[in-house]
């Protein structure tokens, strides 16, 4: 079930069987010469649409900007400050809170966003804690490619040239949703360097075509296929898991 292709009324129907949502939350940024920049919002929303295809979940709309500073010396990224990224997820939350939705799940796709999302998670639990009063809800973060047997299967389909940024993986993931948007590169060398990510300028001249580790060629359809069904079928178990939480 999806939030933004339902009604006031039928959220509050679903209301009345489960106070669980779903949010993919993401970023807009350079993937290299082959990825899609929409890559790492595109990834938890694939898997998040293919999840509810088979089971009682809703998915609320793709949180589609996050914190990629470090990418902003390639056009197309769009970055959110991180105190600009904490106060728009708080918003978020509260939002969705004040509707009854007591267990709220950031499905992430983009590695750069953690640190900022769980500062956020700390901001909203202190409201509560200052004020001496329950939140009244609760949250969790998950990458993607931490569901069961996600990062078990992208080893053995790419054992060599995965790297960490602009990875085989996510490019084909977005290559099995969205074929008719598949590029091609001569990429030199073939596997990029890897190294620490700073500030814009630093990481363009560190990565000058946007890569990091990694060799996106080894991506397929197919291996984003059988990585999306894998990473659907371990999101219905986590939030199954994470909706029967009992509360203290």
């Amino acid at each position: 079930m999806l939030l933004h292709k339902s009604t006031w009324i039928e959220i509050g129907q679903f209301l009345q069987r489960s106070r669980t949502v779903v949010i993919p939350i993401g970023s807009n940024e350079q993937h290299g010469p082959t990825g899609l920049l929409g890559t790492d919002w595109m990834c938890p929303e694939i898997i998040a649409l293919e999840a509810q295809k088979n089971a009682d979940i809703l998915v609320g709309p793709t949180f589609n900007i996050g914190m990629a500073q470090h990418h902003l010396g390639f056009p197309g990224t769009i970055s959110l400050r991180p105190s600009t990224f904490i106060a728009a997820i708080g918003d978020w939350v509260r939002s969705l809170a004040g509707h009854g939705f007591d267990k709220i799940l950031f499905l992430n796709g983009h590695g750069g966003n953690i640190a900022t999302i769980e500062a956020a998670f700390s901001e909203l639990y202190a409201e509560a804690s200052f004020a001496r009063r329950p939140a009244g809800f609760a949250l969790k973060l998950v990458n993607w490619w931490d569901l069961e047997g996600v990062t078990d299967l992208a080893q053995r389909q790419f054992p060599v040239g995965h790297g960490s940024h602009a990875t085989p993986s996510e490019i084909a993931v977005t290559q099995w949703a969205y074929p008719d948007s598949i590029k091609s590169a001569d990429y030199s060398p073939q596997i990029a360097n890897t190294g620490p990510i700073r500030e814009a300028l630093d990481f363009r001249a560190r990565f000058p075509d946007g890569r990091m580790g990694s060799d996106p060629a080894l991506a397929t359809v197919d291996k984003g296929g059988e990585l999306v069904a894998l990473a659907a079928q371990g999101l219905v178990k986590t939030v199954n898991a994470f909706s029967n939480e009992s509360k203290p």
